[in-house]
């Protein structure tokens, strides 16, 4: 069989392999594919693995060997799995892979924004405490997560780490879900009881027509003032326009994003520059245990795929 990685480098930057992929035929990784080349080689192919290289109808159409098609994300918007799904291809997602991954680098930004490690170590390295008259200085108000108020929207896998890591804190906690169970420690109530008793507010929520846009002016004008939002979810569920004019304006204190509505950012995102605004470039996934535990699952699929036994199908 030919198998083609079309963006294999975000995967594997190399301390990774793919040498396991020999086992099923003839393969080619590409660190990266232009729009322009994505038909090209995808050409002949009987399996096609992606991260963010898109597949769409129109070139689903034309490949006649087409199998499978293995995802790199756990998101699928990727694929035109509909199409998939009528002509019997099926579409492979990685999913639960990354759950503490995120939970650590959602609570990595708030402690940013309650701790300030960075500026200060900055400070220091800068020759400015060795010029301190006193043993110890802070350049921002730093704040104790005890006692603080943490609501997390949507409580899948995910909302639940993010949980067991606050109550570790000290932290009280509301969730704001579609399926509430009993968890202990944590208390139920929807957005609009939840958003203004909340010092902190994290999206783990889904990215679909009722949460696409859902940050918005409104929905922060119901927040506290004294607020940070947090978004590691997807970039497109808050309405960045909305939220750099909140944060310009005070009508929130701060924001904790991995995720934005267009990655690589365009050079005029309204919240670039923001010194209130902590943005990193999409990382929660991308240790390397992270990474490794996602190529594992990409093998399991195949190999379930081989076997005549697909799992992990999006549809």
């Amino acid at each position: 069989m030919k198998i083609t990685v079309l963006d294999g480098f975000a995967e594997n930057p190399g301390d990774l392999s793919w040498e396991w992929l020999a086992e099923y035929g003839e393969y080619t990784v590409y660190d990266r594919t232009p729009a322009e080349l994505i038909a090209e080689r995808s050409e002949g192919c009987d399996i096609l693995i992606t991260n963010k290289t898109p597949l769409r109808k129109d070139l689903l159409k034309s490949l006649k060997s087409l199998k499978y098609i293995g995802l790199l994300s756990t998101g699928y918007n990727v694929v035109d799995w509909d199409y998939c799904k009528e002509n019997g291809i099926p579409v492979c997602n990685i999913p639960s892979y990354s759950t503490a991954a995120v939970a650590q680098l959602t609570f990595a930004l708030i402690l940013e924004h309650t701790n300030a490690v960075s500026v200060h170590s900055n400070s220091v390295h800068s020759g400015e405490w060795t010029a301190c008259k006193d043993f110890c200085y802070w350049k921002t108000p730093l704040t104790e997560l005890q006692n603080k108020t943490l609501g997390i929207i949507g409580f899948g896998s995910i909302g639940k780490a993010v949980a067991k890591i606050a109550l570790a804190f000290g932290m009280k906690v509301i969730a704001s879900t579609n399926h509430p169970a009993p968890f202990d420690g944590v208390e139920f109530a929807d957005k609009d009881t939840l958003l203004p008793r909340s010092d902190f507010v994290t999206l783990h929520c889904p990215l679909t027509d009722k949460t696409d846009g859902m940050v918005n002016a409104e929905f922060l004008a119901k927040m506290k003032k004294s607020a940070m939002l947090i978004n590691t979810s997807r970039g497109q569920v808050v309405n960045e326009a909305d939220l750099a004019d909140a944060l310009k304006n005070g009508v929130i204190a701060a924001a904790g994003l991995d995720v934005l509505s267009v990655e690589p950012p365009k050079a005029d995102n309204p919240l670039l520059g923001l010194k209130n605004c902590h943005i990193t470039p999409h990382i929660a996934w991308a240790g390397y245990e992270t990474r490794a535990r996602l190529m594992e699952i990409c093998k399991e699929n195949l190999k379930a795929f081989s076997l005549g036994k697909p799992q992990n199908v999006v549809y």
